[in-house]
């Protein structure tokens, strides 16, 4: 009976409020999708290049620099971009896009380094081209790093996406920080519970795409490759 009388509050508050925790967890997915999917679209080919390349210089110095944009602390990277983007969401996905580029960077090149190159000299000797080498081997071999790469770094992307509030880029971190500015326990724990159930959720999506896509390479690349 105490228990059902406790919960009546925080039931009557999601009622009146759900509204705002539906548009908040919305923007929140929406900064965190977008910063992730431009940090794919950036690193994934560049780890692919370094790791096809292999020019020393070129792999310290690429690294070097995405590994000095995860060390800068989350507010400091957001007031650097204020003088550049203004407030809103632009600094925060554009920090957030840098944040998530060493992960997926370190996790492409480290998958494709790890392709076993009798593979590959095999592939070269059954007439393989560059392209089929890469799409039909090397990708295939290289998928679980990679994923692994995006799933962290979706994980992490959506946790710092909170502080986008702090120049107006909206999100669950309006929850949170509305309810520490009120001292409304409701809204706190409903911010930080709803960060942490999306990117448990997210997690497990991209855990399930993983293990799809790589069970279908796998019965799909062994007969055409022996054959």
């Amino acid at each position: 009976m105490v228990q059902a009388e406790l919960s009546i509050p925080y039931v009557d508050f999601l009622k009146d409020r759900y509204p705002d925790i539906l548009r908040a967890a919305g923007e929140h997915l929406a900064i965190s999708g977008i910063s992730v999917a431009i940090g794919c679209l950036v690193a994934i080919p560049t780890g692919i290049f370094l790791a096809r390349r292999r020019i020393p210089w070129l792999q310290s110095v690429i690294f070097a620099i995405a590994n000095i944009f995860q060390t800068i602390p989350s507010l400091a990277l957001l007031a650097l971009l204020i003088p550049l983007f203004g407030i809103g969401t632009k600094p925060a996905v554009f920090a957030l896009f840098l944040y998530s580029l060493l992960p997926i960077l370190r996790n492409t090149y480290a998958g494709f380094q790890s392709v076993d190159p009798s593979v590959l000299e095999s592939a070269r000797g059954m007439g393989y081209s560059a392209a089929q080498r890469l799409l039909q081997i090397q990708l295939p071999l290289a998928f679980p790093y990679m994923m692994s790469g995006i799933r962290v770094t979706t994980v992490y992307v959506i946790s710092w996406a909170t502080l986008a509030t702090l120049i107006g880029g909206g999100g669950l971190g309006d929850l949170i920080f509305s309810g520490l500015g009120v001292n409304k326990k409701e809204l706190i724990f409903t911010g930080a519970a709803s960060a942490i159930i999306l990117a448990l959720l997210a997690d497990l999506l991209l855990g399930r795409i993983e293990r799809r896509v790589t069970r279908r390479a796998g019965s799909n690349q062994e007969p055409s490759f022996t054959s």
